[in-house]
């Protein structure tokens, strides 16, 4: 990776090549329960913009530019009234399109307010998640991932703050080898308990320490890139994991629901050196125990921070290290993958990393992602945007998590599951 390579997939305020592309996608930009109806207008940032989220009077969510088109307040502290939100300064009042509808303190409420258009972006909420959309031209169609699509009741959902750049982040997600060192317990712990692996009775815990050093192999498709990974699991058998990187900053893999499910980590960019983790979790079969998933949640804050961080060392616990936990970082995998990712740097340095055989994954997902910085440069339709209601939905967006006999075609038996 050259410095000017890593620059381009890292760097992604206004008019940068990876903000342009990331701006062709629906993003995440805040939790449906962050913003109740009646509440308060919300700040955020956002892709290097700094913008504020309300609902209007029918409950509809805006995303506006945070500093009024007046004199620059903060429309944050403003009042939601009257259609929109109005700004405390002088009153202007703006609807979710970013219209002005009221300029008070002028002659007639503001002769020209109509040829002003403040800033503002085209949200959409599913799942527990509001949703925006910050590129040029109509927004494309909200994807129709399956986990945006089951009940509420069978997903869960939440985010974390992460002290460094998005793709060091989502890098994390499809490196299956790490699997077997930074999240492993020394001893089966409850949170391995309840989560067999189809085809055994074994966790995915013991499965990653059986074979430290697994069989990988990529695969191109439509929606980025499909990742095998062959683990020995004895008595001729295989451990089969199948997860994907998906265009352009999410990932889904075997997680809390087995086989009935999976979860999506979707790192969403607040500048160069910040992003949140939106975390998905869902069961196709039944609804979800919501006291388990909030255990995830345990070590957080309020304000969706981790309690162990930087600044604390993570409170590893080096004694812990010799019966307990590879790391010493506790239970909780999301402190395991904040401390490897966050300890690279604000933004890693990518020019000084010594790739090896098992980094196919992430070196395939850079590629893809250069690639598709320049079909964007070019002028073309960024790969993944979904604009045809018929073709919106992936059941060949397989993740599996599954012991299978040695012999199997594990590729042919990963389609099949698709279909």
């Amino acid at each position: 990776m050259t410095q000017a390579g890593n620059e381009l997939l890292t760097r992604i305020g206004p008019a940068t090549p990876c903000g342009e592309l990331l701006r062709r996608y629906w993003q995440p930009a805040a939790l449906s329960e962050e913003l109740p109806p009646g509440g308060a207008p919300l700040p955020v940032r956002l892709l290097g913009e700094d913008l504020v989220l309300f609902r209007d009077g029918q409950g509809r969510a805006g995303l506006l530019g945070l500093h009024c088109s007046h004199r620059g307040a903060d429309l944050s502290y403003g009042r939601v009234e009257d259609g929109g939100l109005r700004c405390l300064y002088h009153g202007w009042l703006y609807d979710t399109r970013g219209r002005c509808l009221d300029q008070p303190g002028e002659p007639g409420a503001g002769a020209h307010k109509e040829s002003l258009r403040h800033p503002a972006y085209p949200c959409a909420e599913a799942a527990g998640v509001i949703f925006a959309y910050m590129g040029p031209g109509a927004p494309p169609l909200v994807p129709g991932y399956e986990f945006l699509a089951v009940p509420d009741g069978q997903r869960f959902v939440t985010k974390i703050y992460h002290d460094c750049n998005y793709l060091q982040s989502n890098e994390g997600n499809i490196d299956p080898v790490h699997l077997s060192f930074l999240h492993r317990n020394l001893q089966e712990a409850e949170v391995d308990a309840y989560r067999a692996v189809r085809g055994t009775q074994a966790s995915p815990n013991s499965l990653y320490g059986n074979d430290l050093a697994p069989t990988i192999e990529v695969e191109l498709a439509d929606f980025g890139l499909r990742i095998y990974t062959m683990r020995a699991a004895g008595l001729g058998q295989r451990y089969l994991r199948v997860s994907n990187f998906v265009y352009p900053n999410l990932s889904a893999f075997p997680g809390q629901t087995g086989g009935e499910g999976y979860s999506v980590n979707w790192h969403v960019p607040i500048d160069d050196t910040h992003h949140w983790k939106y975390i998905f979790v869902f069961s196709r079969k039944r609804p979800l125990d919501k006291e388990v998933m909030r255990r995830s949640r345990s070590e957080m804050t309020p304000d969706y921070r981790l309690i162990r961080h930087k600044g604390n060392r993570y409170m590893q616990d080096r004694e812990s290290m010799k019966t307990r936990t590879f790391a010493g970082l506790g239970y909780n995998f999301q402190a395991h993958d904040a401390y490897a990712t966050e300890s690279q740097g604000p933004v890693q340095e990518r020019t000084r990393e010594h790739p090896v055989s098992s980094d196919q994954a992430i070196v395939a997902a850079r590629k893809l992602l250069l690639k598709a910085i320049q079909e964007v440069q070019e002028g073309r339709e960024a790969p993944h945007v979904v604009r045809d209601a018929g073709s919106n939905r992936f059941p060949h967006l397989v993740v599996l998590s599954e012991v299978v006999p040695a012999e199997v075609d594990w590729k042919e038996y990963a389609r099949k599951a698709g279909t």
